[in-house]
Order: structure tokens, then C-alpha cells, then sequence
């Protein structure tokens, strides 16, 4: 199985979140009620477990591709806004002094890890369902 390769946090600055990104925020609540671990089952044949060096989590890495679906962005606009949107930051899980990967890496993860084009809406379908149940948005829209 991959791991999620996402150890303890221990940013002495991830308590910023709480006074920047209000519990109301539809981010921060999609990335505290949904268990996002069901993507690491999805991609656990797109990735080689025994070489080469450690690769941006796939949780983060769909959760780039989530980011730009719902705010409707490009791979360069998602990445800057991720530069200095602290709830962009809180749902991908980084600490707040992290640095960003490269826009060229959504284009490789998507042709690398989710060449069916119908893996990513599924996996985009089962969080909007997952999110619907837990009432954090209203549509499907």
C-alpha cells in the first residue's frame, strides 16, 4: 500500500490556521469530515513502491486537481493561490511556511497517475458525495 507519506506536522506556525481559516469555511470542512485515505487505495497501482525517491503525497496531489475543479483554475492559477490562500494551504494539508510544487507536476500526475480520464471524475464524484452527506455543500453543481 503507499503511504500517505505525510508525517506529523510540527511547524511551529500550523496554529495560524486556526485564527485565518474559520470553521465555517467550506475547505476546512471538506478536508476535516471527508477521510481522503480512499485515494491511496484508488492509485496504489500508479505508483512503484520500491524505487525512486518519495513522491508529493497523492492526497495533495488530488487535492490540486480538487482545488482547480472548484474554483475552476488553471494549474499555474491553483499553484500561486496556494502560494498565499491560507485555506488553499489548511486543505492541502501544508504547513503555512511550505513551499508549493511546480505547476508541471499536476501535468505530470494527471497523465502519470490518472491517464483515464474517467478515474479523476470518479475520484471528484465520491469527494463531491462524500461532502453532499456531510452536508458541508448544498449541490452537485
Amino acid at each position: 500500500m503507499i503511504s500517505n507519506q505525510q508525517s506529523l506536522n510540527l511547524s511551529p506556525f500550523m496554529a495560524i490556521y486556526n485564527l485565518v481559516v474559520p470553521k465555517d469555511n467550506m475547505l476546512r470542512q471538506i478536508n476535516d469530515l471527508v477521510d481522503f485515505t480512499f485515494i491511496l487505495e484508488e492509485l496504489k497501482t500508479k505508483y512503484c513502491l520500491d524505487n525512486g525517491r518519495n513522491a508529493v503525497p497523492p492526497i495533495r496531489m488530488f487535492k490540486y486537481l480538487l482545488l482547480k475543479s472548484i474554483f475552476d483554475l488553471s494549474d499555474v492559477d491553483v499553484v500561486e493561490r496556494s502560494k498565499y490562500d491560507m485555506s488553499f494551504k489548511y486543505f492541502l494539508d501544508m504547513a503555512p511556511e511550505e513551499t508549493v510544487i511546480d505547476p508541471s507536476s499536476l501535468t505530470k500526475f494527471r497523465k502519470l497517475r490518472l491517464p483515464d480520464e474517467g478515474l479523476l471524475d470518479m475520484l471528484i464524484g465520491k469527494t463531491v458525495e462524500i461532502a453532499l452527506e456531510k452536508e458541508i455543500i448544498k449541490s452537485k453543481s
